[in-house]
């Protein structure tokens, strides 16, 4: 899906999805994903998150269904089947059981790919019994098949996490290069925070929860204007706002 019939494919999954409001065309707010790479692991990787006008993914007890609408569920949908990967952590399965789908679009399911560097979860969900392949990643020592799932074993960086930059590598040598970090909000700031996404998509509800788990979880700055400030361009996601953020791999 790659260069004029990638752009051909993601133009007919497009096909009859309504145009945007003052923020331009979906076509627009996903070019940017099939133009070439930049970085030298030679991979495209958007994160998304959705959250409440006061910065919260979801309740402190972890309840987050669903606090975008539904013109934001399908716009996940769309990220997935239109990346070759799926990036989620471990919680986010905990928590939600996701299938990581495209069921509410055309277009084919991305691998899907958890990071569970101490390997806790359990085979019981169904990312690792049934649906489209994943992949289990991991740097605990065990078994080569979690359920249905393949694992693949990558080392910790120096702040003890999975190597995120390892993990872009070896997926781009599986041939996915468009990598999709859905969530959640510690796995999508990890990403941020190692300076490896080049978009960042955030959605913004009418909502206001009062309390509950931030969107980012980043080191802390001093002063106002040690804060990574970018770009931006809107998208009316009704009910919602969606800011496509142009990144570039810039760290906070």
């Amino acid at each position: 899906m790659d260069g004029a019939a990638g752009e051909a494919e993601w133009q007919a999954l497009l096909a009859g999805a309504p145009a945007e409001g003052e923020g331009g065309s979906l076509s627009s707010l996903f070019a940017p994903l099939f133009a070439p790479p930049t970085a030298p692991d030679g991979c495209i990787v958007v994160g998304r998150l959705a959250q409440t006008l006061d910065g919260r993914i979801a309740t402190r007890g972890g309840h987050s269904r669903w606090i975008g609408g539904e013109g934001d569920l399908r716009h996940t949908h769309r990220l997935r089947a239109l990346c070759h990967a799926v990036v989620v952590g471990a919680a986010t399965v905990a928590e939600d059981d996701p299938q990581l789908t495209t069921r509410l679009v055309p277009g084919p399911s991305p691998l899907r790919v958890v990071l569970d560097p101490s390997r806790r979860l359990g085979a019981g969900f169904r990312l690792f019994r049934e649906g489209p392949p994943t992949l289990l990643v991991t740097a605990a020592e065990g078994p080569d098949r979690h359920g249905m799932a393949e694992v693949l074993r990558i080392g910790c960086d120096a702040s003890g996490g999975l190597d995120l930059a390892a993990l872009l590598r070896a997926l781009a040598a599986r041939g996915a290069t468009r990598i999709f970090v859905e969530g959640g909000g510690q796995t999508v700031s990890r990403f941020l925070a190692a300076g490896l996404l080049d978009r960042l998509h955030v959605t913004v509800a009418p909502m206001i929860l009062g309390s509950g788990r931030p969107a980012f979880a980043l080191p802390e700055v001093a002063r106002v204007d040690e804060g990574l400030r970018f770009a931006w361009t809107v998208h009316d996601l009704a009910p919602d706002v969606l800011f496509d953020i142009a990144l570039g791999r810039r760290k906070p």
